[in-house]
């Protein structure tokens, strides 16, 4: 890989996000996953340091303070940010960093750091994506409305991005997320 990257992951909640990106970790161990900070609760079988580093909302705005975040929302009642040293490092190390964020975090990160490859991803439609809210079975029905009408605005601010792949089939998608990374300049 040799010189650093930054590229960014995001869409609606409930997408596929998640299984894309764990796929593509699988596939390509050389990418490093950025870990994010969320002042949320943690769902069963996430592990503190792996999925999100678990702050209070005291350190989190501490956080935001000192300059430590390189972007951060408050999504859903809860705030999601970018830790900046750990990914600031691996650039510098040359390795290709992978942060999945929510749009406003993209938008902030698009500031920051313009050359950052920027993917949003689509579900196949709104339908498809209450079905997939409801059957993780993870947020109560306010927050799956929640997320639902977030998604619908999230969703008009995809031309924003370089690159938009629909969720429709996994392997598909993930093909294209791996064309656009690892295709040689000019194909």
């Amino acid at each position: 890989m040799g010189t650093g990257r930054l590229i960014v992951l995001t869409g609606p909640s409930g997408v596929g996000k998640g299984t894309l990106l764990r796929a593509l970790l699988k596939r390509h161990s050389d990418l490093y996953l950025s870990v994010s900070a969320t002042t949320r609760q943690p769902r069963p079988g996430e592990i503190d340091g792996q999925h999100y580093q678990f702050v209070s909302r005291i350190e989190f705005e501490r956080m935001v303070a000192q300059g430590e975040l390189l972007e951060w929302a408050e999504f859903a009642g809860n705030y999601y940010g970018t830790p900046r040293r750990p990914v600031e490092e691996k650039i510098r190390q040359g390795k290709w960093v992978v942060l999945e964020i929510e749009l406003e975090g993209a938008r902030q990160i698009r500031k920051t750091f313009p050359e950052a490859l920027r993917i949003f991803i689509l579900p196949p439609s709104l339908i498809e994506l209450e079905y997939r809210l409801r059957h993780r079975a993870q947020d109560s029905e306010e927050a799956i409305v929640r997320r639902l009408d977030r998604a619908r605005s999230e969703i008009n601010a995809a031309d924003e991005f370089d690159i938009q792949v629909i969720n429709d089939d996994l392997e598909k998608a993930l093909e294209r997320i791996e064309s656009a990374l690892f295709a040689p300049a000019g194909v």
